[in-house]
C-alpha cells in the first residue's frame, strides 16, 4: 500500500488524518508522513488501513516470501481461498484474508494441486481484477511457473468472453497474458499434477485443448472443468 493509495481510502471514507490517527493509536502527523510517501506503510498498519477502510484485499501486503510459497498445504489453501469469498469453499471456517496474488501464486507453486484447489485459480484472476500484475508475473518467473499462470489466465479469459463480461475484466487478463508471452517456456510442464505417470503423459498430449498446448501443459482442463468462475 502506498501513500497515495491510503490518502484516496481517507478520503473516500470522509475521514480526517486526526480520525485515522485516532483509531490506529498514531500520530497526526505520522499519517501524514505515510500519505506523503516520507515514510514506507508498515505491514502490520496495511493491513489494519484495509480493515479500518474496508478495501479489497489486493490491497493487502504481500506477507509471504518466495521460499514459502510452495509450503502450505491443501487445507490451508483451501481456507485462504474461502476468506477470499470463493464460494467453492463457503462451508470452511476461513483464515485470515491474504493478497490474491500471494495465494494464487502459492497454488501455483505446488507440485500436485488438488483439483477442487485448481479449479479456484481463474475464479481468483475473475474476481480480482485489479491485483498486482507486476509483482504476480515477477515470482511467477522467479520460480519458472509463467506457463502454468498463463494456461490458468487462457482459462480464465475464455470464460470472461463467454460470459461477455465488458467490465475491465477481459483487457486485464488480455494484457497479463501478452506479458506472460513474452517469457513463455519451452520446455513440457504440467497444471500442477508432477506425479503424473509417463502413460498419463502420453495420453495428455494426445487430448490437451490448444492453450494447453500453447502454454506446454500436460492437462485435460478446459473452461468447461471450471464451475464457479
Amino acid at each position: 500500500m502506498t501513500g497515495k493509495e491510503l490518502r484516496k481510502a481517507r478520503n473516500g471514507k470522509g475521514k480526517t488524518q486526526s480520525d485515522v490517527a485516532r483509531s490506529l493509536g498514531v500520530s497526526q502527523g505520522y499519517v501524514s508522513l505515510l500519505e506523503s510517501g516520507a515514510r514506507i506503510v508498515p505491514a502490520r498498519l496495511a493491513r489494519r488501513f484495509v480493515k479500518l477502510f474496508e478495501l479489497a484485499p489486493t490491497a493487502l501486503p504481500v506477507e509471504g516470501t518466495s521460499d514459502c510459497f510452495a509450503g502450505r498445504n491443501a487445507q490451508t489453501l483451501a481456507q485462504e481461498l474461502a476468506a477470499l469469498g470463493y464460494p467453492g469453499f463457503s462451508y470452511l471456517r476461513s483464515r485470515k484474508q491474504r493478497n490474491p496474488a500471494e495465494v494464487l501464486v502459492s497454488a501455483l507453486c505446488q507440485k500436485d494441486l488438488e483439483s477442487r484447489l485448481a479449479e479456484a485459480l481463474p475464479w481468483v484472476l475473475l474476481h480480482y481484477p485489479e491485483l498486482d500484475q507486476r509483482w504476480l508475473v515477477e515470482q511467477t518467473r522467479v520460480h519458472n511457473l509463467q506457463n502454468r499462470l498463463g494456461f490458468v489466465v487462457a482459462l480464465a479469459r475464455e470464460l470472461a468472453t463467454r460470459k461477455e463480461r465488458q467490465d475491465g475484466r477481459l483487457q486485464a487478463l488480455a494484457e497479463l497474458e501478452a506479458v506472460l508471452e513474452e517469457s513463455r517456456l519451452a520446455r513440457e510442464d504440467t497444471f500442477c499434477q508432477e506425479s503424473l505417470s509417463e502413460a498419463e503423459r502420453r495420453w495428455l498430449r494426445g487430448v490437451r485443448s490448444p492453450a494447453a498446448q500453447r502454454w506446454n501443459l500436460l492437462t485435460d482442463w478446459t473452461p468447461e472443468s471450471v464451475r464457479y468462475a
